[in-house]
């Protein structure tokens, strides 16, 4: 027994010497992300009763930050893509990553368009006076205490804090390890715009520790704290946040985005939409994952679809009707599996099916799909309309890339993220969709009767 206890001893003492280390480091974070909360909580009346030409004030001031500061932006996130490619990061994890100078002018444009949009805050959505001579009007206000947490794109960082400042919510951004310096450098720009607008510092935090405990604290400790999340990222996180989080989320699981390709589509247009949609970028959530192609089109339209993306460098995993309908280049087609159907590449990958017309491709959409982005092409007016109605997507494009599905191209200025769910906001979430509503009642001495 006692040689037994001492080796029980022997092996509990690096343990028990662990348990004071790590308590200490949690209690460290814990103390961390709650100042980070405080100071939020503590920002957001002065940012809910800012006015326009404040928040503007210091959006403007954050863009010129990020152009004059562009060469330390890009030092910076070198430090980040030569640590990301000693990691083996994958090439579209690189290319999310990456920055250079037209990106880094690219935020500095996406801030200034959040300047020209109508400040959502203050807005009366709905008046209407009741019989008793109440007035009551519906106006937006700012959600609150807004926490984002994110992977790889430093772009982000950029976005999110300027669309929350426009909308009067203070925001904790928590962004990826792989990114730590390129966030710190664009998040010091913003900070300089608030300073100059004369707003609190704390408006705009950045999580200053790559610590995975500070995620756990966003999700389940610090509720008292954050109104809402928003996680923008793969779907393992997504997934994590949904599930872990002690306060309403904003997100979607993945883009697994389809173009379905019409008998009646116009063959030069096909061609445009397919290869932009799939390759103009991969690792974006709003890059079409799945080609469908009407089996009355195959004549036509399968093979110059297929040999142009082929001829691009991107690999095509198709169904065995297409490979035994193509002549020529099948040696060069991966056999598809049922879960490429489910699959978000993010990369030069596309899955190709062949569906029995338009009811074929809505069917395959609400099997498969992610519910964020499905196109159209065809010259059908009717068609396009039968697709656009019953596809229960958050975006659904007739004749259009889905890589549109960006709030910056649909005149949002800039986005967090693209919601797939239907509560609280569906499709890019931009400044009016971090606003909530509260109901201003006008009286002249009403009272209830019993």
């Amino acid at each position: 027994m006692t040689g037994e206890s001492g080796k029980l001893g022997q092996r509990r003492e690096p343990h028990d010497a662990r348990e004071p280390h790590e308590a200490r480091e949690n209690q460290a974070i814990h103390a961390l992300m709650k100042g980070l909360g405080e100071a939020a909580v503590a920002a957001a009346p002065a940012l809910a009763l800012a006015t326009t030409a404040t928040k503007n004030h210091a959006l403007t001031a954050a863009a010129q930050a990020l152009c004059a500061g562009a060469p330390q932006i890009l030092a910076a996130n070198e430090q980040d893509m030569q640590a990301a490619r000693a990691a083996d990061l994958s090439g579209a994890l690189l290319d999310r990553l990456r920055l250079d100078a037209g990106r880094v002018a690219g935020m500095a444009r996406g801030i200034e368009a959040i300047v020209q949009l109508v400040d959502p805050v203050g807005t009366v959505i709905a008046a209407w006076t009741r019989p008793n001579g109440l007035r009551i009007e519906r106006v937006r206000v700012p959600l609150g205490v807004i926490g984002i947490i994110y992977e790889s794109r430093p772009n982000v960082t950029a976005d999110a804090g300027a669309l929350c400042l426009k909308a009067g919510d203070p925001v904790i951004l928590r962004g990826g390890s792989e990114s730590q310096h390129s966030n710190a450098a664009i998040h010091a720009c913003l900070v300089s715009g608030l300073r100059a607008a004369g707003l609190p510092e704390a408006a705009i935090q950045l999580v200053p520790t790559t610590d995975r405990a500070a995620v756990g604290e966003m999700l389940s400790g610090m509720n008292e704290f954050i109104d809402v999340l928003v996680p923008r990222g793969g779907k393992s996180l997504v997934a994590r946040v949904q599930r872990e989080a002690r306060v309403p989320v904003i997100g979607h699981l993945e883009g697994n985005c389809h173009v379905y390709v019409d008998r009646e589509a116009q063959i030069e247009m096909a061609l445009a939409v397919v290869i932009n949609s799939k390759l103009r970028r991969t690792g974006i959530c709003g890059a079409a994952e799945t080609l469908l192609i009407d089996r009355a089109a195959v004549p036509t339209l399968l093979e110059p679809l297929i040999a142009a993306l082929l001829a691009a460098g991107c690999e095509v995993r198709a169904d065995d009707t297409v490979r035994k309908a193509i002549r020529g280049v099948d040696a060069r087609l991966v056999p598809a599996t049922e879960q490429d159907w489910y699959t978000e590449y993010l990369d030069a990958i596309i899955a190709v099916r062949m569906v029995d017309g338009v009811d074929g491709a809505i069917a395959h959409i609400a099997q498969y799909g992610s519910a964020h982005t499905e196109s159209i092409v065809t010259e059908n007016v009717a068609t396009a309309e039968r697709f656009l109605a019953r596809v229960d997507s958050a975006i659904v494009l007739h004749n259009a890339s889905t890589q549109f599905a960006d709030g910056g191209e649909f005149g949002m200025g800039a986005e967090i993220g693209i919601s797939t769910d239907r509560f609280h906001a569906r499709g890019p979430v931009g400044v009016e969709q971090l606003t909530s509503y509260k109901y201003v009642v006008r009286g002249s001495g009403q009272v209830r009767p019993d």
